[in-house]
């Protein structure tokens, strides 16, 4: 979600400036900072960024400064004249300086209201967000593409990582069967039935087929929904924290010490995917 897009353009000597930045967010997060004279259309700007940019932390700045001598200021100069010429009257010792000074401060000596906002300068600044927001999208479009390279890079390490588990298994079970074979030669009279019941109960307690199964499973889910759907970041988050659990569980049902390698390796893959899918719409 993070992203860039910057506009100008010259309205009737105004240089309109826009510039869209983003952050990560769960949800839209607007803050928009735009010129007084601009005001009254701040609400129509807020949804059309809303309903173009979805997601982000998103700052806005629209700036407006004259380049041309453009003077909306001016001095009526009939009333300071009056204005002075009584001042004088009451004071006519004090310096003409003054007089001035006073008299500009005078209720109706400076008429500075500026022209009120038209149809043509509010369609020339909508076109100027509506530029910011295309290059804004764009800038994103180079991040998502970048983004999935490096999920799917992420998400092949552990599809991987997990085939490399399937040679341990056999190895891991001997090895659990040899060590309670070894315990129970200290003991006489031993029940043999009682004893491969007990295997099998361990056996089965430490059998990882099923979340070997569902982690496969949702490694291609998190891969096809990322191919195929937009607007994909939520669902994504929470295939990965699926992905999480499965990959918890294989690590406390391991009890081999390659396996638990195998199994710290791909969390640090699913850490990185978890910190890059928030960056995803």
């Amino acid at each position: 979600m993070t992203g860039f897009g910057r506009a100008e353009g010259i309205f009737e000597g105004k240089k309109i400036t826009i510039e869209l930045k983003s952050l990560n967010s769960k949800s839209f997060d607007l803050n928009i900072r735009i010129p007084l004279r601009y005001k009254e259309k701040e609400f129509e700007v807020r949804k059309y960024l809303n309903d173009t940019i979805f997601r982000g932390k998103v700052d806005c700045y629209i700036n407006c400064e004259n380049i041309e001598d453009v003077n909306d200021v001016k001095i009526n100069q009939d009333i300071v004249k009056a204005y002075i010429n009584q001042l004088r009257e009451i004071s006519p010792n004090a310096e003409e300086w003054e007089y001035l000074k006073m008299a500009i401060r005078m209720p109706e000596a400076i008429n500075g209201k500026p022209a009120e906002l038209n149809d043509d300068e509010w369609q020339f600044l909508l076109s100027l967000v509506k530029e910011a927001v295309a290059k804004f999208v764009d800038f994103r479009k180079t991040e998502g593409a970048n983004l999935h390279e490096e999920l799917s890079k992420n998400l092949k390490n552990i599809e991987e990582n997990l085939a490399k588990v399937i040679p341990y298994e056999e190895e891991r079970m001997i090895a659990v069967k040899e060590r309670y074979q070894n315990t129970l030669k200290e003991f006489e009279n031993v029940d043999e039935t009682r004893f491969y019941q007990e295997m099998a109960y361990y056996t089965e307690k430490l059998d990882i087929s099923e979340e070997k199964v569902r982690l496969a499973q949702h490694l291609k889910y998190y891969n096809e929904v990322m191919k195929n759907e937009e607007l994909n970041g939520k669902k994504l988050g929470f295939i990965s924290q699926e992905i999480g659990r499965e990959i918890n569980t294989l690590g406390s049902k391991a009890n081999h010490h390659e396996i638990q390698k195998l199994v710290v390796m791909m969390k640090d893959d699913l850490e990185k995917i978890k910190e890059q899918t928030l960056n995803v719409l």
